[in-house]
């Protein structure tokens, strides 16, 4: 007997292990003979990270795409595993060696750091793995993997080589992304915007060859600056070629204050003569669009900062080349050297102010990249780094989009892949960390670089170059975690080996991922992928958008509005909290997550679970060799008809990634058609005299049943395996477990003409309902109900019909008449109008004054809101989420008077 109440708690954790017990999710589990592939790769969690919303998100679409496929008997495939994580897992470990108050990580050197890095995985990484468990995610985990497992690093060497020895890595000196803090290039993905109010300091740079005087500007020109303490590395001003104000002086110098260095004044369209003074200072060591003007005009890139964001005068070839400072210069780069760069700002301004040469300063509310990790502002750093010519690899990258083997899903976001890709610089490949994949390159006494996937391999080309063995010495940093995580469709399958899942499972099928690693993720795929296995690593990428709050704001913990998915899971049960995120993941279109939805679908877990539990009450079990094209029941013809239906709409909208309207199509049938309609006018049946419909009909439910649990499964997987479990206590043997049972088979179901009658039947009771609550007829009270014009097939439908008229619709008479009677609401339905006569049911002429009192007020609200919306100040200022806000009160509230009015129409 199923129980009373469903209990998510009880049930999820015990369904979840006898799935994995019985190898449910493995590889081709299920799959039907001679079936195709069906892969996805998960997009590899942090080992240091835990399940947030985004994650649940993009793991339960996953989920929903991989049930789907294995109830369709595709042999399947779902590959977990997780990313190493270098940064953020090196900064965890060390902050555990502190609080423990051991020895830090250059105490301890690299080996026993990376010891104790491997020991923490060990025991505490990968903690998310087990929390998308609790989701419900039916990966093949008997396949994980690691971005640093034997198989992987060995993937990761190969790569490395061969695309050095292509000519495709190199080394090379290059502005990066730097973290001061960790020391260490970090990519784009790892740089954060943060908003600032700083000020913006114009300096006065004296032209060569003549006297400075601050009250004269033909001696100088003006530059603006946010970073003074990058002066010290200026190499040119540059100026607009069509700015008349400085056509005379391209092609002369600046002395520069502070430094003494002559630096030339240069014609580039980098500066806007708009802005500011419409003179740039040119720093190519410190501003990554000053590198590319000081590579357009021949400008020196001069670094002068160390690696931790002190100022490098001393000892610093570089910046000493040319220079022959005075004993003020030398007392003042005394002064600023070893100076952290915000103090040497502070020291430059101060003075390039007592020299007269600080023209103003302005307050200035900017945007500073800041290190996600390390916290503090990024510094575009010139340095030694390994880089990927990534251009070339773009190209046929560009080309299987562009030729349509590879499609994004939405659309619009292969604009993004393009622009990406068609503007795409080096990619820097080396972080200046100990964890993570080592880079394979050793250097000679004379610093010649070989790169091999083995030392020894290295010494044996070393001996060949220098004719006799040398000492090498290994570079010490490592690569950066996308690299590795590129070749993710094909390392995991066994790559480099040829092996038989890679000969099966690549490529893979669909990339689900957020919009924002399409540049960092999806595209160095499809490089790595086109140029090592010579074909797409997926043909389509589904993009799914960001999870935000009920008011449509991005969660962050300092709002306080951060969900948790594992609180949704605890309070509401898992099939709740995924069913949410399917039903609302609309292409395109951010998920505003209001707890009510979960509440909502928590009900619908709950009406599936009563619905089970009524049909079996009333002995609704399967029968054996039940063939639903065979049932003669209007009813039992119709629900056959709507299941076949809603299966069609449900699988139409998963084919085509539309999640949102595959949920809703699933749920209206369920709660709409199957437990609000089929079994209301079920009801009767059951208890009725006519056996061979009873039969029937039992018969029909326990079918239609088992298809909702097969149609719901990838949406709901604990519950419907439960109540498959449960409906497989009577009636034949169940074949085995619901997920690896097989998706509805209701070719040739369809039934228009039972679905225009019970379409019929069923308007006919909403419409009398609707009626009956616009009006405020007493719930208890049954009403006459009159119809006009109605054809001799409407009449015969009456007749057929009557009992579930009277009964759900709460009518005491169905009379045909040739006139409307008085004070009657009234509706069309087919070709007949139907009226309700209500002068004994109600106070007419007070009823009237009722709607046309609403009808007022909700005029007043629609003027107001109107001419709010209606406002350009409004629409300038408030937030957009408050506007959407207003707007869709607007809206609601035009329907509801739209309502009102048609109820005022029909008392005439």
């Amino acid at each position: 007997m199923i129980e009373k109440h469903y209990e998510p708690g009880a049930v999820e954790g015990r369904i979840y292990e006898m799935w994995e017990t019985s190898g449910a999710f493995a590889a081709g589990a299920g799959k039907a003979d001679g079936s195709e592939s069906f892969t996805i790769v998960i997009p590899p969690p942090n080992v240091t990270g835990s399940l947030h919303i985004g994650h649940a998100l993009n793991n339960t679409l996953q989920d929903i795409l991989v049930r789907f496929e294995r109830l369709r008997g595709k042999d399947v495939l779902w590959q977990p595993g997780m990313d190493h994580a270098g940064i953020a897992t090196q900064m965890m470990v060390e902050r555990q060696l502190a609080e423990q108050g051991g020895p830090g990580r250059r105490d301890l050197g690299r080996e026993k750091f990376l010891e104790k890095v491997w020991e923490w995985k060990g025991q505490s990484g990968g903690k998310i793995l087990n929390q998308l468990k609790r989701l419900g995610a039916s990966c093949d985990w008997s396949r994980e993997r690691f971005t640093m497992d034997e198989g992987l690093s060995r993937a990761v060497l190969k790569v490395f080589v061969q695309l050095h020895k292509e000519g495709l890595i190199y080394r090379d000196k290059r502005l990066v992304n730097w973290d001061p803090k960790l020391q260490t290039a970090i990519s784009d993905l790892e740089v954060e915007q943060r908003e600032i109010d700083g000020n913006l300091w114009h300096f006065r740079y004296r032209l060569e060859g003549i006297a400075y005087n601050a009250e004269d500007p033909s001696t100088y020109i003006v530059v603006a600056t946010t970073r003074p303490e990058t002066m010290l590395g200026d190499t040119g001003v540059a100026v607009n070629p069509e700015d008349e104000r400085y056509a005379h002086l391209v092609g002369t110098n600046v002395l520069m204050p502070i430094t003494g260095r002559l630096i030339p004044i240069v014609a580039d369209d980098y500066a806007d003569p708009d802005a500011g003074s419409g003179a740039v200072k040119i720093t190519p060591a410190h501003d990554f669009n000053d590198f590319e003007v000081g590579k357009r005009a021949g400008l020196r890139a001069i670094n002068v900062m160390h690696p931790d964001g002190r100022i490098s005068i001393a000892d610093n070839p570089d910046f000493l080349e040319g220079l022959s400072p005075n004993p003020m210069q030398e007392a003042l780069w005394g002064q600023l050297d070893g100076l952290d760069r915000f103090e040497a700002r502070a020291r430059i301004v101060q003075v390039m102010e007592e020299g007269g040469m600080l023209d103003k300063i302005e307050p200035h509310h900017h945007s500073v990249p800041h290190g996600d990790r390390g916290g503090v502002p990024v510094e575009p750093y010139l340095t030694d780094q390994w880089f990927v010519n990534a251009a070339e690899l773009a190209k046929p990258a560009l080309a299987s989009v562009r030729e349509g083997r590879t499609t994004f899903v939405p659309r619009n976001w292969e604009n993004t892949y393009f622009s990406w890709l068609e503007n795409i610089q080096p990619w820097c490949v080396s972080r200046q960390l100990w964890w993570g994949h080592q880079i394979p390159a050793w250097y000679g006494p004379d610093g010649t670089i070989f790169v091999e996937e083995t030392e020894a391999e290295a010494h044996v080309a070393a001996e060949r170059h220098y004719g006799k063995p040398v000492a090498l010495e290994r570079d010490p940093d490592v690569l950066d975690t996308w690299f590795s995580s590129a070749l993710w469709p094909f390392s995991t399958l066994g790559w480099p080996d040829k092996t038989p899942e890679l000969a099966t499972y690549y490529p893979t099928s669909v990339l689900v991922t957020g919009f924002d690693i399409i540049f960092f993720w999806v595209a160095r795929m499809m490089m790595f992928g086109l140029h090592f296995m010579e074909t797409e690593p997926f043909s389509t990428v589904y993009v799914h958008a960001l999870v935000r709050d009920e008011n449509g704001q991005k969660m962050s913990k300092t709002k306080g509005n951060v969900i948790d998915p594992l609180d949704l899971v605890e309070e509401y049960g898992a099939d709740a909290a995924r069913f949410t995120l399917a039903a609302m993941a609309a292409q395109g279109r951010d998920l505003k997550l209001a707890m009510s939805r979960v509440e909502g679908y928590r009900n619908f877990v709950t009406k599936l679970w009563n619905a089970a539990r009524f049909l079996e009450m009333n002995s609704c079990a399967r029968v054996e060799g039940f063939d639903p094209r065979t049932v003669s029941n209007p009813l039992d013809r119709w629900i056959v008809s709507a299941t076949a239906r809603a299966v069609a709409d449900v699988e139409r909208g998963l084919e085509d990634y539309k999640f949102n309207e595959a949920a809703n199509s699933a749920y209206d049938f369920v709660w709409g058609t199957f437990c609000d309609w089929f079994v209301e006018l079920a009801k009767p049946v059951f208890s009725g005299e006519d056996e061979a419909a009873r039969d029937e009909t039992r018969a029909t439910a326990a079918w239609c049943l088992d298809q909702i649990l097969a149609l719901l499964h990838p949406f709901m997987p604990f519950v419907t395996e439960e109540l498959w479990a449960e409906t497989g206590r009577t009636g034949p043997a169940r074949s085995g477990m619901l997920a690896l049972s097989r998706w509805p088979d209701v070719v040739r179901l369809g039934d228009a003409e039972s679905e225009a009658e019970l379409g019929w039947l069923i308007d006919l009771i909403s419409a009398i309902r609707s009626v009956r609550t616009e009006m405020n007829v007493p719930a208890g009270a049954k009403v006459p109900l009159v119809v006009v014009s109605a054809s001799a097939g409407t009449m015969d439908r009456i007749d057929r019909h009557h009992a579930a008229i009277s009964r759900l619709a709460r009518t005491s008479a169905i009379d045909a008449a040739d006139a409307i009677p008085p004070d009657a609401a009234q509706f069309v339905l087919g070709e007949a109008t139907w009226a309700i006569p209500l002068a004994d049911l109600i106070d007419i002429g007070a009823e009237r004054a009722r709607l046309g009192k609403e009808i007022k007020k909700l005029d007043g609200e629609i003027a107001g809101l109107s001419k709010k919306l209606s406002n350009p100040q409004f629409l300038e200022k408030a937030p957009d989420e408050v506007v959407a806000e207003q707007r869709t009160r607007l809206e609601d509230t035009e329907q509801r008077r739209a309502r009102i009015a048609a109820a005022l129409d029909r008392l005439g």
